[in-house]
């Protein structure tokens, strides 16, 4: 077996592991670490998902049996494998050709979702890698050639694959932002969109074209807040970007923080709500960092530093004076 068809086979193997329940974090992982070891891994993995799409479109030629035409066992369980397998063997001889020269096709979009107080971990068939954060719903329609996602809700960082002729475009609400190959992250909030790089250049831009609003530039530190037809641009800050992307790790970070502002940021997490009864309360300023599933660790540190009373009830706690 030549070192290219191994390949293959080993991303034929990947991708029906994928396709199988029970597929975990550590199941993606393994995967990720397999994809950076080389580019013909990706190149290899991209091409046969790319091909498992085209499946149906085989067996609407009539080259594979209708799936009623096959016992419910087969189908539901082996058909995957075979399709996968016929690809593998096809893309060994060169029978088939999944990348094809000219326009960029008519990509479907594909629908990601994460819960309260849920991540996921989102692989794109360019190489690209995407986190979604809690509550986010996002759609991407992404080959090797068109690139381009929409960010219906929430929060999602992304670590994009440099591809010099295929910018990358992300659709957030009024915005649009365009990358070649960088690390950054948009959060949408009905239509407030702040947009944090961690590395690479940022082009942001006004999707309206209200009144010839200039494209926003940024860089490495770089946080923008866009709302309307206005964008503001934050002073550089790397400490203000690790923040803003604590939640990879579980935590949220405050300094200086307002607690009815940071009382926001935890309810985006949990379906147990913090309620703070009276305004005052609410003006008090926190710092810290704090697991942003934690609750009551959260309230319990509010009482023990502000002596601030606290009521739990079944789906939520107040706090107040």
């Amino acid at each position: 077996m030549s070192a290219v068809t191994d390949i293959e086979q080993r991303a034929a193997e990947w991708l029906m592991r994928r396709e199988e329940p029970g597929w975990s974090i550590g199941d993606q992982a393994r995967l990720d670490a397999w994809l950076d070891e080389s580019m013909a891994h990706k190149a290899a993995y991209w091409r046969l998902e790319h091909g498992w799409r085209e499946a149906d479109r085989i067996g609407a030629l009539g080259l594979v049996p209708a799936e009623e035409e096959m016992p419910p066992s087969f189908a539901t369980r082996w058909w995957p494998m075979v399709a996968a397998a016929s690809l593998v063997a096809m893309l060994a001889f060169g029978a088939v050709e999944l990348v094809r020269p000219g326009p960029a096709p008519v990509v479907a979009a594909q629908h990601f979702m994460t819960p309260v107080g849920g991540r996921r971990i989102v692989p794109l068939v360019d190489g690209s890698k995407v986190e979604l954060n809690t509550a986010t719903t996002m759609r991407t329609a992404v080959t090797a050639e068109h690139r381009e996602v929409w960010l219906d809700q929430g929060e999602a960082y992304f670590e994009i694959a440099h591809m010099e002729d295929h910018p990358f475009v992300v659709h957030a609400g009024s915005r649009t932002v365009t990358v070649l190959g960088t690390k950054f992250s948009v959060r949408r909030e009905g239509d407030r969109v702040t947009v944090s790089v961690v590395e690479g250049r940022v082009k942001v831009d006004d999707a309206r074209q209200v009144d010839a609003v200039p494209t926003a530039i940024l860089t490495a530190g770089d946080v923008a807040v866009a709302r309307g037809p206005a964008t503001l641009l934050a002073a550089k800050s790397e400490q203000r970007v690790e923040a803003a992307l604590a939640w990879r790790g579980g935590v949220l970070n405050f300094d200086r923080t307002s607690l009815a502002d940071a009382v926001k940021e935890f309810n985006r997490y949990n379906r147990k709500q913090i309620v703070i009864a009276d305004s005052e309360t609410g003006e008090i300023r926190i710092g810290g960092t704090f697991q942003a599933a934690n609750v009551d660790a959260f309230v319990r540190l509010l009482h023990d530093a502000y002596g601030l009373r606290v009521e739990t009830g079944p789906d939520s706690v107040t706090i107040s004076n």
